[in-house]
């Protein structure tokens, strides 16, 4: 199995439009230390599966390789907006899996294409695809959001991204499920800032808030110390985020890393 980070960003993005923070500012000069919303993908068989689909020229790596399935955590624009374009394609159906959400993104439900969007997945009921076997787990966001446990019948990694802490009964099943990795929401700095609380992803600086929507890095690595996995990946990462590391020079726990677009994993 390979996971590769295809985008790594909160909704905003590295470079953040309008701002001059050094991260942003390093983002414009090293197309290297760019974020693109966060997704993912994994290789297994020569199959290629989606997690997430928020990345605009996600026809344009289509192209490359067809996927089989695409799996979303959940209907904010982020982490679907590339399905817009991609949907009006040619060939054959792709299946589309995520949580079940009444309003979800209505065009996409209306307007499908060649998008064949499944029934909403149930928490905790496993999804095979292929030899991947898929539990999704509830998460906590404001939308109805979920994370996937993937396994390859060796090798399994826990994907926990939009969340702000987990759930009592997620954080059960990792436990006793035992991840190999872990790839986890880490949006904010320890000292989260928000203009608008009650927004859903509002990731600029002015006051002071408990996060509601998304980890810090403090809370990514409380999950992480209490599930136990191998290795770990921080993502879902913010400029403000990336400004206080470089600020700083924090150094995370062994075993733990900022993920970077194109990161590629092989379990």
């Amino acid at each position: 199995m390979k996971l590769r980070f295809a985008g790594t960003g909160d909704s905003a993005q590295v470079p953040c439009f309008g701002c001059d923070c050094l991260a942003c500012q390093r983002a414009r000069l090293l197309s290297c230390h760019r974020r693109e919303p966060c997704c993912g993908e994994i290789e297994l068989d020569g199959e290629l599966i989606l997690i997430d689909a928020g990345r605009m020229d996600l026809a344009a790596r289509c192209e490359r390789q067809r996927p089989a399935a695409i799996l979303l955590t959940h209907y904010h624009a982020d982490h679907v907006q590339g399905l817009l374009h991609l949907r009006w394609g040619r060939g054959e159906s792709i299946p589309v899996y995520g949580p079940k959400d009444p309003q979800g993104c209505a065009d996409l439900h209306r307007n499908p294409g060649i998008l064949d969007f499944q029934p909403g997945l149930k928490p905790f009921r496993t999804l095979q695809l292929g030899r991947l076997e898929v539990t999704p787990l509830p998460l906590n966001h404001s939308k109805p959001t979920l994370g996937y446990a993937i396994e390859d019948g060796v090798n399994r990694l826990a994907w926990l991204c939009d969340t702000v802490g987990l759930p009592g009964a997620t954080e059960r099943f990792l436990s006793e499920w035992r991840p190999h990795g872990v790839v986890v929401d880490a949006t904010h700095p320890d000292s989260y800032h928000s203009p608008n609380p009650e927004s859903d992803d509002s990731p600029h600086p002015e006051s002071h808030t408990t996060p509601r929507n998304h980890n810090n890095v403090a809370m990514a690595l409380e999950i992480i110390e209490r599930i136990q996995p191998s290795r770990a990946w921080l993502t879902h990462i913010s400029h403000e985020l990336d400004a206080d590391f470089m600020a700083t020079s924090r150094i995370l726990p062994e075993g733990v890393e900022l993920a970077s677009d194109n990161l590629q994993i092989l379990f």
